[in-house]
């Protein structure tokens, strides 16, 4: 089958491509399934210059979620069939990476593909919306806490916006870096005046103010490092805090622990290191209703239309300049 391979840490450079990569064979409880299209995510370049991510490489092929058609389903399958559309987040759980013509999954982690969207949209989906309703079930977020999101107008940040509004939780101050992500979050049903550019100097203060002067009962930080820290400085007392990045300031963890605040850590592959599988497809049959059911939509899209080394070049390094502006970048696989 065509892959693109990566041949050793470093630049994009290091990427092949391929037509000399066997199909994989499907196992009893497995489906194999025909890409066709593949998006890209942070822990893709992260993996790619040998990070502490690279860990969790398992192919050559990189690349962690998909769509595409049932090719073939093991002796055990009993919930999909050939020619059903599907997508999902395979992380590490596929026979490869997803920027290839086939891969093998579980059948759990699989899911019927909205009947309303794209392929190229439904590719789109998994990563983010994942740690999106991840974080959304986890949180005490009843009755209607006040919330700051950094990072909003990012993947995981826009999926999360959608959820929340979709859910009758209004009271939301949202970070984000230039015009072109503000507008973004406005369009997808944010107003201007949740929205607080996070390059001010003074930026705690004006989260502040934009939540009527009191600290905040919960603080969602897509992004780490300083916001972390900003995190910490506006929570309230006993608050809630939840962390995708790892949580690597030690002023954080001590500011946080001052505030006796509450912290989750959002991880999407702790669910794969215990066994449980099952748990991805199930979020993924809920993330689709709520999809066809149109109270959420996908995430905007920045496509790559050739399945080529270039399109991986280009899309890991407007990843790396952060340089996104609110869109999922998804590549072709044909």
């Amino acid at each position: 089958m065509k892959a693109i391979v990566l041949k050793g840490f470093g630049g994009t450079e290091n990427f092949e491509f391929t037509e000399d990569i066997a199909v994989p064979e499907v196992g009893p409880e497995d489906v194999l399934v025909k890409i066709e299209a593949t998006a890209f995510n942070p822990i893709d370049y992260q993996m790619r210059k040998g990070m502490p991510e690279s860990n969790r490489i398992h192919s050559p092929v990189l690349g962690r979620e998909f769509s595409g058609i049932v090719v073939s389903v093991g002796a055990a399958v009993t919930r999909f069939i050939p020619g059903q559309a599907v997508f999902a987040g395979s992380g590490s759980m596929g026979s490869n990476g997803t920027y290839a013509e086939y891969i093998v999954v579980p059948e759990s982690i699989l899911a019927l593909k909205p009947r309303n969207i794209s392929f190229q949209e439904a590719a789109a989906i998994p990563v983010v919306y994942l740690t999106a309703l991840q974080i959304l079930d986890r949180l005490p977020l009843d009755p209607t806490p006040s919330i700051l999101l950094t990072g909003a107008a990012g993947g995981v940040g826009l999926s999360l916006m959608k959820l929340l509004l979709a859910g009758g939780h209004t009271n939301l101050v949202l970070t984000a870096g230039n015009p072109k992500s503000q507008d973004v979050l406005i369009a997808n049903g944010a107003s201007a005046s949740q929205i607080v550019d996070y390059h001010h100097e003074d930026l705690a203060q004006l989260v502040l103010i934009k939540n009527q002067g009191a600290p905040f009962d919960v603080c969602i930080d897509l992004v780490g490092l300083e916001m972390s820290e900003l995190c910490a400085q506006v929570i309230r007392v006993n608050g809630s805090y939840a962390d995708v990045t790892a949580f690597e300031t030690a002023k954080a963890r001590s500011d946080f622990f001052d505030k006796g605040a509450t912290v989750y850590h959002i991880s999407n592959y702790a669910y794969s290191l215990s066994g449980n599988f099952k748990w991805y497809g199930a979020q993924l049959d809920r993330i689709a209703e709520m999809m066809e059911n149109k109270s959420i939509t996908a995430p905007p899209i920045l496509l790559f239309e050739s399945f080529s080394t270039q399109s991986v070049a280009d899309a890991h390094r407007i990843l790396e300049e952060n340089n996104t502006n609110g869109k999922k970048i998804v590549m072709n696989i044909y």
